[in-house]
């Protein structure tokens, strides 16, 4: 049996923690910041871990990586 393939794009965003929750960055501070109020830009520092239906479909893109 061939081996699978993970997406690229995949290993490069998110990262499996030990219990098998899916770690990724913040959404939504890639621009536009003056808009933003400064509690949500305090608030989406660092990581935020995806809620588990996401994760679902994150880990089917990483087989390997569970």
């Amino acid at each position: 049996m061939p081996k699978m393939k993970t997406k690229s794009s995949t290993k490069r965003r998110f990262k499996v923690t030990a219990s098998g929750r899916v770690k990724s960055a913040q959404a939504g501070k890639r621009h536009g910041m003056i808009k933003r109020t400064n509690k949500f830009i305090r608030q989406a520092r660092g990581t935020t871990t995806l809620s588990d239906p996401d994760a679902k479909i994150v880990k089917s893109w990483m087989p390997y990586n569970r």
